[in-house]
């Protein structure tokens, strides 16, 4: 099997995506995976991440690449779990504070923060409309986010997910009002939840 080859083996065997370092793993330099690039085999989807070219590329598995400390939080994560029907145009995701990376400049993800303590309250792998798994906050634990950051948001979004919630067989209330606790916002969710009654 010659390098090429192998190439398209190894994007078979994960789902059409390979990273620089599994191929370098397994023998292929990154000068082939240039080179294939180049003659439009495969396709670059971020800096050291590969796609097949007939891949159309995971918005949410290529940012969840390129922020690998970040979870997808507040309305992106909404959409994740079916509570609004809204693409996200820029995925939100939260970071630790004081964590510092290049990708806070680009814009194109918009940031919000948690004391390092909390980061993983709630995270859990969750799998994208095409089927590629990504760390997002849970639903009760993407509400608490939503409610405390409800002033930086599309506030009708927020409370829409709310009122699906509400009326989901699958809510969990209290793990909500427990993470509430947890996030210091009990009180908030609980007023949001009584005007929902």
């Amino acid at each position: 099997m010659d390098a090429t080859e192998k190439v398209f083996t190894l994007l078979d065997e994960r789902g059409g995506y390979l990273t620089s370092k599994e191929a370098r793993e397994n023998g292929v330099e990154n000068k082939i995976l240039q080179r294939m690039t180049e003659r439009g085999l495969i396709e670059r989807a971020a800096h050291g991440l590969y796609i097949g070219a007939d891949i159309f590329p995971d918005p949410f598995f290529v940012t969840q690449y390129r922020c690998p400390k970040g979870v997808f939080s507040n309305e992106t994560a909404l959409f994740l779990h079916d509570l609004s029907d809204r693409d996200p145009i820029r995925p939100a995701m939260t970071i630790p504070s004081g964590w510092n990376t290049p990708l806070l400049k680009d814009g194109d993800i918009q940031f919000f923060y948690s004391r390092p303590k909390w980061m993983g309250l709630g995270a859990c792998d969750l799998e994208t409309p095409s089927g590629m798994k990504v760390r997002a906050y849970d639903t009760e634990r993407t509400l608490c986010d939503c409610l405390r950051n409800i002033d930086k948001l599309d506030r009708d979004l927020v409370l829409t997910a709310l009122k699906r919630y509400a009326k989901s067989k699958d809510r969990d209330s209290a793990k909500l009002l427990e993470y509430a606790s947890a996030l210091k916002i009990r009180d908030t969710v609980y007023r949001y939840l009584e005007v929902l009654a």
